[in-house]
């Protein structure tokens, strides 16, 4: 007969499972033993059970699989939550294997004794706990079935004793996923319809919802001179080959994105939960298109909610519109991305010999280097901001980060995932020396398990992000400074290929040394502390919070970083 554990795994295996991210424990001796037995499936051993359930994440990001993570008990499940948290709320399908301690000694306040099923509520689709072994294999076709179909994280429960229990059927479940086609009804398609044909000026907002639907909403589009602004989860679905792009809006995105959004009298939302309701125009009506019916309205006040699949509308409302021949709100909008564009790209230069380097360059030269079909993370703070305005997708390059959820120190695991998914492409990480830090230890795994990731480390010795968000609302900064060891010198001592950046000078040949690298490589480049990340708007609260700022660093005797801010940020006064 079989165990429990070798009916899980020998259902993963079934169904197409290729790798487990984890950490061996004795709680899932049982479990890791029958991998031990499973060749097709790969145990891609992590330092750190969070790290784990981020490759996960990413892994499920790029493939649209289920992807597998394992944590033993107690602690070291509690250690997938936040890595489970940002699959969870990026609507990617993983499956959690949470050992437990001894069945028979659950509630006695036992060695490492938690209650996962509870804990992991929050940050899952579905959690249950395997007590019996009647509820196998059907625990864990359902888990997999919800995490597909509902696109986040199931958690299935196990103590090793009960995983190593015989199955009372060794039935294997294939699950597949659905492909339906959802498309509102004709009547709420008119109603769309007749808002968009009456505005005389209409813009898209396209999150990642779009995924699948490009050519779709180019044609939605063109029909109505509307341009496409983009959530910065639809940035590699969106923005390329795309004569309505007019990029970004949000904190991390610029000004032609805001305006083409704030001047717009009909505003259609397609496939995005874009959070911020700052950014939404006061005085436009507004269409909603989700496929989850409990999203619409949430973020701004609808005029009309429609719950769809993105492709399947906006095919079936393109006969319904008329033409617009009038299309000078598209053109002003492209003409204000011009010029914005153009201004980001004069930030993005080489400082002079000596100096730090701008993060723009960096990024930029990053971008011009990577190969076309690149997976790119990036670390929560601002690696994410120069990816979000500096990266160039072409429908072949991807973009993974903590996008949602908004944890530090994503872009290294979220690459491990990326890497151990696909072996031969190229995966560069944008690292935040915070970030970094925060998860080194996965230095390791990537050198254990050969996965060849490229690491850029914007290294400013500081938590920049929060450096910026004190300044906003006028606290000195206090607490934020990094004191950073010589990265490249680390990657060194590991094994892994270090380079160090000092100088503009230095950029391009460190990373193509790095990128040609046959192995994993890090680029520790030496990044301007004080470059300011201007937000598409700046509200009287932020001007008086950096005037405060600026007020308080000089009386506390600091006003050198005032100075050093100015001389930094200058040229965006040209």
């Amino acid at each position: 007969m079989t165990t429990i554990a070798q009916n899980i795994v020998d259902t993963l295996a079934a169904n197409g499972i290729r790798r487990v991210y984890g950490l061996p424990g004795d709680s899932l001796n049982g479990f890791t033993d029958a991998l031990r037995g499973t060749p097709s499936i790969e145990w891609v051993h992590v330092r750190h059970e969070e790290a784990g359930a981020f490759a996960a994440a990413a892994d499920a990001a790029l493939t649209g699989e289920v992807a597998v993570c394992a944590g033993s008990a107690g602690p070291g499940n509690l250690h997938l939550i936040n890595g489970l948290y940002d699959a969870n709320r990026s609507r990617v399908p993983v499956l959690a294997i949470a050992a437990h301690i001894p069945s028979g000694e659950i509630g006695s306040n036992y060695f490492q004794e938690t209650h996962p099923q509870e804990v992991f509520r929050e940050c899952s689709v579905y959690a249950e706990q395997v007590t019996d072994p009647a509820q196998m294999p059907r625990i864990l076709e359902i888990a997999l079935r919800t995490a597909i179909e509902k696109r986040g994280v199931a958690v299935v429960v196990l103590s090793g004793d009960v995983g190593l229990t015989q199955v009372e059927s060794e039935r294997i479940a294939l699950v597949r996923r659905t492909t339906p086609h959802v498309v509102p009804s004709d009547d709420e398609l008119r109603e769309a319809a007749g808002i968009l044909n009456l505005a005389g000026k209409v813009t898209i907002l396209a999150g990642a919802g779009v995924e699948g639907a490009h050519d779709e909403v180019i044609a939605l589009a063109d029909a109505l001179g509307a341009p496409i602004v983009h959530a910065l989860r639809g940035k590699e679905f969106i923005e390329y080959d795309n004569p309505f792009d007019v990029g970004m809006t949000g904190l991390l995105g610029f000004s032609s994105g805001y305006r083409a959004m704030e001047t717009c009298d009909a505003l259609l939302m397609l496939g995005t939960d874009f959070p911020y309701q700052q950014f939404y125009p006061d005085h436009a009506k507004i269409i909603q298109v989700d496929l989850r019916g409990d999203q619409l309205g949430r973020r701004t006040k609808l005029d009309l909610g429609l719950v769809g699949d993105v492709k399947d509308t906006a095919t079936a409302l393109l006969p319904l519109l008329k033409r617009k021949h009038r299309r000078t709100h598209l053109e002003a909008s492209l003409k204000h991305y011009a010029k914005a564009r153009a201004k980001l790209d004069d930030l993005a230069t080489p400082t002079k010999k000596g100096q730090a380097l701008h993060p723009q360059y960096i990024t930029r030269v990053i971008d011009q280097l990577a190969a076309d079909d690149a997976v790119f993370t990036a670390d929560v703070g601002t690696p994410v901001i120069w990816a979000a305005r500096y990266l160039t997708m072409n429908g072949r390059r991807r973009l993974v980060g903590s996008f949602t959820h908004g944890s530090m120190a994503n872009a290294l695991p979220h690459a491990m995932g990326a890497q151990a998914a696909y072996p031969g492409r190229q995966v560069v990480a944008l690292a935040g020396d915070g970030g970094l830090s925060m998860l080194m230890g996965e230095l390791l795994t990537i050198v254990q398990n050969k996965l060849p990731v490229k690491l850029v480390v914007f290294n400013n010795a500081s938590l920049n992000f929060i450096e910026l968000e004190m300044k906003s609302v006028g606290f000195v900064n206090f607490g934020t400074g990094l004191d950073n060891p010589n990265f490249a010198g680390v990657a060194e001592a590991l094994g892994i290929k270090g380079v160090r950046v000092n100088d503009s000078s230095e950029l391009e040949q460190g990373l193509k040394e790095a990128f040609e690298h046959d192995g994993p490589a890090l680029v520790d480049v030496a990044t301007i502390r004080q470059e300011l990340a201007m937000p598409p708007t700046i509200t009287a609260q932020q001007a008086g919070g950096f005037t405060l700022y600026a007020l308080r660093t000089v009386l506390s005797g600091r006003g050198d970083e005032v100075l050093d801010l100015a001389k930094t940020n200058w040229r965006r006064v040209f």
